[in-house]
């Protein structure tokens, strides 16, 4: 595992852990959600080491180690740069491997968009309980009359996963913010309602995942998305009492075996 910092496209330190291995199938970037830090990724990195994959993962700028006001967003497209410029870096140092990116969250919002805005980059893009649509209303339903810099509770904790022990320690977590900025919140909002006018314009491959009983993005986001693109090579995977974060789920296991076969059949 290799740590460092790195500057974005517009200076800003980003926290970066490469996971690499021998000859590699490919390399996956992981893009992580809403409050949360690459951290909660370990379990995951390690699945995809072993089945012959490099990962590389980044904390979001105000996120876990990176650099930047806590949870804060001046513009909806510092996300999807950041994840821009972290494949950029990928590509550069893995010439002769595939690459494809994997978006959970937060992060399948980050990664719908970077699809949109940067044709033609990787080979595929596998989205996670996207917050593509906001059929829920947890951020488009937010008053546009208060202060950007104002900070919110972080609630989602309840409610990421049926195990308890990833509750917990979702709870627990130093590096998960407990306070989320209502900038963030019209950030995304904005960038939501870039993505509906523009969500014709994605056409890589990609996977789309969700868990049927999320309870913080709707799946209907997935389905309205999926329907809605124009990818020759799409597929869209609900699974049906599983709770938002579907890799933190009890059935964790059979959800990256998903994942891991969708990359082995484009590989």
């Amino acid at each position: 595992m290799l740590e460092s910092k790195i500057k974005s496209f517009d200076g800003r330190e980003l926290y970066l852990v490469k996971s690499p291995i021998e000859t590699p199938k490919a390399v996956v970037v992981f893009v992580h959600g809403l409050g949360e830090h690459l951290g909660r990724y370990n379990y995951l990195t390690k699945k995809f080491n072993e089945a012959g994959f490099s990962v590389y993962r980044f904390d979001h700028r105000g996120h876990g180690h990176s650099d930047g006001a806590r949870a804060f967003y001046e513009d909806y497209n510092e996300s999807i740069d950041d994840v821009n410029h972290i494949v950029d870096l990928a590509k550069k140092e893995n010439p002769d491997y595939p690459l494809f990116v994997l978006g959970h969250s937060m992060g399948g919002y980050a990664v719908a968009c970077y699809g949109v805005k940067y044709p033609d980059k990787v080979n595929g893009i596998i989205i996670s309980g996207g917050l593509t649509r906001d059929k829920a209303g947890l951020i488009t339903s937010l008053s546009r009359d208060l202060n950007p810099i104002m900070y919110l509770p972080n609630t989602l904790g309840s409610v990421v996963s049926r195990d308890p022990d990833v509750v917990k320690s979702y709870g627990e977590d130093p590096l998960v913010l407990k306070e989320i900025s209502v900038g963030l919140y019209y950030a995304l909002s904005d960038g939501l309602q870039w993505l509906l006018d523009n969500t014709a314009n994605f056409n890589y491959p990609v996977l789309i995942l969700h868990g049927g009983d999320d309870r913080i993005v709707s799946c209907e986001d997935s389905i309205e998305f999926y329907d809605a693109i124009s990818s020759a090579d799409k597929e869209l995977k609900v699974y049906d009492i599983l709770f938002h974060e579907i890799l933190n789920e009890p059935e964790k296991d059979a959800v990256i075996g998903d994942i891991l076969n969708w990359l082995n059949k484009r590989l």
